[in-house]
């Protein structure tokens, strides 16, 4: 799969797999490698969505990890494209193969569409992962997660952010998600920030302190 391949030192010891959002691609993050400051060597991978029909945007093509019929909460009873889930949750199963690291030493990170799929993928994947970061994101095909999910990664630490005045997936979309995990068990890092649909310098300080706690 295309992506954009940042290492910060040689032979990296671990790797950060990051899932950029709706219409974006993999240059989208490229900048926060730097400002992360961490003081091992460390593979970053930004792989590129396929390009696809949305249909929250008429229709228009662009990258996205899933369509979007329409936006709602948990418990609207609004259909998700669990095809294109589970389709993009293959891929990143794929890239986590193919990094030649023990998977205890990959971290799964994403935002928006990017963070629902690395929920999607990281809670069912076999191999015990170092963690997951899901920013400004929701938990997808949340029904299906106690019955699919790997008793490998039970445990793994998971960092859930958003903004409070996020107006493409409401905040309180993401903490229905947030209970939903801890009703199964899960430990989440919840933070969130006086920010919209985006990153913050305060949250890009937490991401270092996490990853530097993960791997």
């Amino acid at each position: 799969m295309e992506a954009i391949q940042i290492e910060t030192g040689h032979r990296p010891e671990a790797a950060v797999i990051w899932l950029h959002g709706l219409g974006a691609d993999g240059h989208d993050f490229e900048p926060i490698v730097p400002e992360l400051e961490l003081t091992k060597p460390v593979r970053f991978v930004f792989p590129h969505a396929p390009v696809r029909p949305v249909t929250i945007n008429n229709g228009m093509r662009m990258r996205a990890w899933y369509d979007i019929y329409q936006m709602g909460s948990m418990s609207g009873g609004f259909r998700e494209d669990e095809q294109g889930l589970r389709a993009s949750q293959k891929l990143v199963d794929e890239m986590i193969a193919a990094q030649g690291l023990p998977p205890e030493k990959i971290v799964l990170a994403g935002f928006s569409q990017g963070g629902a799929i690395v929920l999607q993928t990281g809670l069912r994947h076999a191999g015990r992962l170092a963690g997951i970061m899901a920013l400004s994101c929701y938990l997808p095909i949340a029904s299906t997660v106690a019955a699919e999910r790997s008793a490998a990664n039970q445990s793994i630490p998971i960092f859930m952010a958003h903004g409070a005045y996020d107006e493409v997936i409401p905040i309180q979309r993401a903490q229905q998600s947030r209970a939903a995990l801890e009703a199964l068990g899960y430990k989440v890092e919840w933070h969130d920030y006086p920010m919209p649909h985006s990153v913050c310098a305060p949250e890009i300080a937490d991401i270092s302190a996490f990853l530097s706690k993960v791997i």
